[in-house]
């Protein structure tokens, strides 16, 4: 047979058992899709929260395979939204964040780890004794927040062992603000029980109420303790400190969001009694009045990397410096070798009750600088 010319008309497509139709990759819209919030996330099902009221279970898009989506994002959602037993609705689209707060494993580490997505505020658990503050830990989380446009709230737990006094003058010069809990002493119905004053959980409640808090913190401080008297029907599991180690045992396996309820909650032992290690439901229900705020509990961490952050954004989250070094000479290290470096003139020049203080927080941040740029303090 001899050659002949081949033309478009004599294209056939390949066959195929999902049929012929050509590929392409234009998504649909999906019109139809429900806003829902995040409220858990547990092996590749994600909690959310849609209208207010349905407890929706949830899973991702393909085209999402690679995007992370986290505690406190708001999704659009399609498919099975009735929070039926059983129903199972598609993550298609993440909204834009208004803050994304991040973390790497350490200061050298190039993966981010996100924390928590659109939350207003930083709340920083840190207990005064059992186990011993860590200044530099508290250091890091101020800068993480900062860098990701959050406020912070330093909250100190465990006054009834040590004194807040030093901790205040340390964080409360630079804006940070700092509310204190208190244990009172176990009741005769839940002997052994750790229980928050009343007044205690009122004060930090007075500061979440209306935002969107996560708390962060090493593990024993009372993260838990303080999210069970804040939101009764949590029912976070609480651990206690090794007293060889002085540190706590991780409790909380993943990052939750909980109604903050409105109203006086149970901060009593009968809530901490309850905490039997059934992990709340990402929503939480309580008998009160309503709502106002939310609260992200997460696990407890051993450190707090900044690799993501810029070294020029450092000394942004220390007011105090970040004013001082206006004085410094162009191309200032601020490192302790730095030669003219203004810092160092501004701990000579103090008066002698201040300068304890101001030797702490220059310390502290030039340790965070050293170890992001990899030279000696």
């Amino acid at each position: 047979m001899g050659r002949r010319d081949i033309d478009e008309s004599d294209f056939r497509s390949r066959p195929s058992k999902r049929g012929s139709r050509p590929r392409t990759k234009q998504r649909p819209e999906h019109s139809d899709a429900v806003t829902g919030l995040v409220t858990g996330v547990d092996r590749g099902r994600y909690t959310l929260l849609v209208d207010d009221d349905v407890t929706v279970t949830a899973m991702k898009a393909r085209e999402l395979t690679r995007t992370r989506v986290v505690v406190g994002d708001r999704v659009d959602v399609v498919g099975d939204t009735s929070g039926e037993e059983g129903s199972l609705a598609r993550i298609v689209r993440i909204q834009e964040r208004t803050s994304t707060l991040r973390r790497t494993a350490d200061d050298t580490d190039p993966y981010e780890r996100i924390v928590v997505a659109n939350a207003d505020q930083l709340v920083i658990v840190t207990a005064l004794a059992q186990p011993e503050p860590r200044t530099g830990m508290i250091d890091r989380c101020v800068v993480a927040a900062y860098d990701a446009g959050m406020s912070v709230l330093l909250c100190l737990t465990k006054a009834d062992l040590a004194s807040p006094d030093h901790l205040r003058e340390l964080y409360e010069p630079l804006g940070v603000e700092v509310v204190v809990t208190q244990r009172a002493a176990s009741s005769d119905d839940y002997p052994g029980a750790v229980a928050l004053t009343a007044e205690s959980v009122e004060d930090v409640r007075d500061r979440l109420t209306g935002l969107v808090s996560v708390l962060v913190g090493h593990s024993g401080v009372g993260k838990s303790t303080l999210i069970n008297a804040l939101v009764p029907a949590a029912k976070r599991a609480t651990g206690v400190v090794n007293d060889v180690t002085g540190r706590g045992r991780h409790t909380s396996t993943s990052a939750v969001a909980l109604r903050l309820p409105v109203g006086v909650a149970d901060a009593g032992a009968e809530g901490e009694a309850r905490a039997d290690g059934a992990g709340a439901d990402g929503v939480g229900t309580d008998d009160g009045a309503g709502f106002d705020g939310w609260v992200i509990d997460t696990p407890g961490v051993r450190s707090f990397g900044l690799a993501h952050v810029e070294v020029a954004h450092l000394l942004h989250a220390f007011d105090d410096l970040d004013e001082v070094a206006q004085e410094c000479p162009r191309g200032c290290t601020h490192l302790a070798d730095a030669p003219d470096c203004a810092l160092d003139d501004w701990i000579e020049a103090s008066p002698e009750d201040e300068r304890p203080a101001r030797t702490a927080r220059l310390a502290s941040f030039r340790r965070l600088l050293s170890s992001r740029t990899g030279s000696d303090a």
